[in-house]
This record gives structure tokens, sequence and C-alpha cells, in this order.
């Protein structure tokens, strides 16, 4: 296990907190970013997969419970995510906090990642982008079974590549960014086993 972190001295001025229309905000919310303090765990274990489409499960794409992604962008997001699934077996999700409620980010996702079960269970195939404003942290869990493909350098460029869009204010767009970067890391790559299961079937 190995993290990427943007410390504090790197941050900028704070930036007003968005909130999608007729959807209050949460309680205690009074800006959104004053730097992303982005940190990303790489190769942690999350648990028992499932085995079926996340479609099969109900499992949410995009849970978007700290109010930052308008409604337009969370459906685009969602037809990205199904996408990846049906291209590669890959389940992607991306889930925002309003808080970790004091807990580290390192336990927050990964609890996450099991609790949702991402991933199929022959594959191990799952991601999981976290974004929590409060704590101005980013986070990227991935199963082991994408941990070659998406290792950890290439999951550090793909976080320092969302900062920008968060110091500007476009936490929306920022989210948008990484989940490109992921998508176009995790189909970069036909030789991986998902890729060859499904040639041979």
């Amino acid at each position: 296990m190995t993290s990427f972190v943007v410390t504090p001295a790197q941050a900028g001025g704070p930036l007003p907190t968005r909130q999608k229309s007729g959807i209050p905000a949460f309680a205690g919310m009074t800006k959104l970013w004053a730097i992303p303090l982005a940190m990303l765990v790489i190769g942690c274990q999350q648990g028992k997969a499932v085995g079926n489409s996340m479609l099969d499960v109900g499992l949410i794409r995009v849970q978007d419970q700290a109010n930052i992604i308008p409604a337009s962008d969370e459906i685009d997001l969602a037809r990205k995510s199904e996408a990846l699934e049906k291209a590669t077996t890959d389940q992607l999700v991306i889930v925002t906090v309003p808080t970790l409620d004091g807990e580290s980010i390192n336990d927050y996702s990964l609890a996450l990642a099991r609790s949702l079960r991402i991933g199929r269970a022959d594959n191990d195939n799952g991601v999981l982008l976290l974004v929590a404003p409060k704590e101005r942290a980013v986070r990227i869990e991935v199963g082991y079974g994408l941990e070659n493909l998406l290792r950890d350098e290439v999951a550090g460029k793909i976080v320092r590549d969302m900062v920008p869009l968060f110091r500007a204010n476009q936490p929306a767009q920022a989210i948008g960014l990484g989940e490109r970067e992921i998508i176009d890391v995790l189909k970069s790559d036909a030789r991986r086993p998902q890729y060859l299961q499904k040639k041979a079937a």
C-alpha cells in the first residue's frame, strides 16, 4: 500500500460551495475547496466482489451525497461507467460525501468499497473514486485485479490532473476528468485477463 499526497502547503484560497438547484447543502458545508488534499491509495483489498453487472445488483454508479455534481453531469458520468463495464467488465463507482466524520479517508474508502462490493468476483476489477469536500480529499481505490494496469504513478497523475479544476471551483469537471482518465487507462490494454476471458468465451 502506498500513498500520494498534495500537501496543504500547496493550498490556494477558499472557494464557495456549489449545490444543485433545489437541493439544500449539507449542514456545516460553508466552502468547497480551500485546496484538494489529494490522497491516493492503490491496491487496498476490497473484499469479495460481486459476480454480476452493477445494473443487475442495483448499485448506483454515481452517488453524489455532497451535492457537488449537477444532475446532467451525474447522468453523463453514470453512462460512461456503464459503457466501461460493457466494454471491459470493470466496474467504476464515483462517490462524494459531505464529510468523513473524523475518519481517515483510507479507512472510509476501504470500508465503502467493501460495502458496495465493487468489481466482479472472478476478476476483482473494481475502482472507487471518492471525493470528500470538507476534508479536501480525493482517493482512488483499486481492486487487486487492476493493480498492474492502474498503477500508483498512473493514478497519481490522474489525481494531480484533477487538482487545478478543484482549485478553480469546478468539482464536477474535476471528477469528470478523473473518470475519463481512469477509463482511458482501463481500456488501454487489451491483454488483461478480463479481455482475454471475454474473447475466449
